[in-house]
């Protein structure tokens, strides 16, 4: 019996810089967004403190166009993907690089879409 192998990743938090949208040469779109999650525990003082996690997530097609299209630095995402490992060489022929990412299957916006406005008028009016 062949074991079911399991990859999945769904996860909230806010982006960290605005959408990064390019096209590979047949055209497709590839959107490159920064999530920022934080994770909650206490301190040594029994504090409780929020840590930041930092992840790379890639959008394809048009879902990437609309992400790159709506969202901006400081938006509310929710990502349900999956993780992809890559290695490359380095520009400078220093080595092998590796990183993993986050795949979207699906991005959803979180919050509404007045957000970013309200919040800079609020920051115009203090």
């Amino acid at each position: 019996m062949a074991a079911t192998n399991i990859n999945r990743v769904v996860l909230t938090g806010n982006l960290t810089r605005d959408p990064e949208l390019r096209s590979l040469p047949s055209g497709t779109a590839v959107c490159s967004l920064r999530i920022a999650c934080n994770t909650r525990r206490k301190d040594a003082s029994g504090e409780w403190v929020d840590k930041p996690n930092f992840f790379d997530v890639t959008v394809w097609g048009k879902q990437g166009e609309n992400c790159a299209q709506y969202l901006s630095k400081g938006r509310p995402v929710a990502v349900d993907g999956r993780l992809e490992w890559r290695e490359w060489e380095a520009q400078d022929g220093s080595g092998k690089r590796q990183a993993v990412e986050i795949v979207a299957d699906s991005v959803q916006f979180l919050g509404g879409r007045d957000d970013r406005d309200r919040d800079r008028d609020r920051d115009r009016r203090s």
